[in-house]
């Protein structure tokens, strides 16, 4: 048994993926036809050497079959054309590959193990854009871009279900982290204060805010008195600082921290308009789900014992999630409809009447605090 200091020096083995690659290039050294026929691409190789191993038995004619029993060229031949883009190749590898094939005629299973751990990688690869993005602040358009992202993850997940079958068991077995709490940046508190006191000076405007959560907020505090001033609002009752901590304290939010005087100073602070501030509120918690959408989809990927199938179908539950937030987020930044255009009296016979022009109704800005 080796000591255990030399089991934590030992080298690393290769995932399952790097022989199955030595297996497959070995069944084409044996078999070069076989090369045109695999359904794979040279980029699908987690080994580079391999990839431009595969390239180049691809560009290299396939000999005759006799003649390639008895003659190296062929071999010769496409250890050339590699070299130049993996120098510290060994001329005797393509030898080894050989070695590393159990059985040529398996060439397709192991073509579909490369193109399944190929998946994964592009998965994760994805995914971790995903995340980039969504903390990327020197974007101009950050949610757009975010969301752009997202929809790619979907449309390769579309091309990838066409090429892996579903199974039993298609669920990942994968124990997803908890998701994380959002941070309660300065900027986002001010938000929510905002909102909450703006909400309480224009109460009509809360109507139409309907797609806001209160778990869209940072602060749990600000999305229960949010919760009670949109419970106000759907009851029809009167809204102002003081019914508005009313209802706070009916809904046991009054603690030592957050004091009677306290919320009231808050909810008698407005300043803006109460849209603007919603929106940038779905705004943040939309960015914050993508992050942990990516992460989902990270852990998912990560796990070995992830199927392609089972990767496909965690992933796209992933994206639900972020796009049950997306829809809530188009509904509240969609601009506002016009009101249809009152029909024109019919005009007589000699005389063509102009159509009356739509009026378009432009949102306002909102007052920065």
């Amino acid at each position: 048994m080796p000591h255990p200091s030399e089991e934590s020096t030992a080298p690393t083995s290769p995932r399952p993926v790097h022989f199955a690659e030595q297996a497959l290039l070995g069944a084409l050294v044996l078999e070069p036809a076989l090369a045109t026929q695999v359904d794979l691409e040279a980029n699908h190789f987690d080994n580079r050497t391999h990839g431009i191993l595969f390239a180049a038995m691809r560009t290299v004619p396939a000999p005759d079959p006799e003649q390639h029993r008895e003659s190296a060229d062929w071999l010769a031949a496409v250890y050339a054309t590699a070299r130049p883009q993996a120098p510290g190749l060994p001329h005797t590898y393509l030898h080894t590959l050989v070695q590393a094939c159990p059985q040529r005629d398996h060439a397709d299973a192991y073509a579909g193990i490369i193109r399944a751990d190929h998946a994964r990688r592009t998965v994760r690869i994805y995914a971790e854009r995903l995340a980039l993005i969504a903390i990327d602040t020197t974007l101009p358009h950050r949610v757009e871009a975010t969301l752009a992202q997202a929809d790619r993850i979907g449309g390769l997940l579309d091309q990838l279900s066409g090429r892996f079958a579903s199974h039993p068991g298609s669920l990942p077995r994968t124990p997803l982290p908890p998701d994380p709490v959002p941070e309660a940046e300065e900027e986002a508190v001010d938000d929510e204060q905002l909102l909450l006191a703006t909400a309480t000076a224009s109460p009509q405007a809360v109507q139409t805010m309907r797609s806001l959560t209160p778990g869209d907020f940072t602060v749990p505090l600000y999305g229960a008195l949010w919760q009670c001033v949109t419970a106000l609002a759907h009851r029809g009752a009167t809204i102002d600082p003081v019914t508005v901590l009313w209802e706070a304290q009916q809904a046991g939010l009054l603690t030592g921290t957050a004091t009677a005087q306290g919320l009231l100073d808050l909810l008698s602070d407005p300043h803006g308009e109460p849209g603007h501030w919603g929106a940038r509120i779905m705004a943040r918690s939309l960015l914050h789900r993508a992050r942990t959408t990516a992460t989902r989809i990270l852990t998912v990927a990560d796990d070995p014992a992830t199927t392609p199938y089972q990767l496909i179908t965690g992933s796209r539950r992933a994206l639900a999630d972020l796009n049950a937030v997306r829809a809530r987020w188009q509904h509240a930044t969609a601009p506002a409809h016009p009101p249809p255009a009152t029909p024109a009296r019919r005009a007589p016979p000699a005389v063509r009447a102009s159509p009356a022009p739509a009026r378009s109704r432009a949102l306002q800005g909102s007052v920065s605090r």
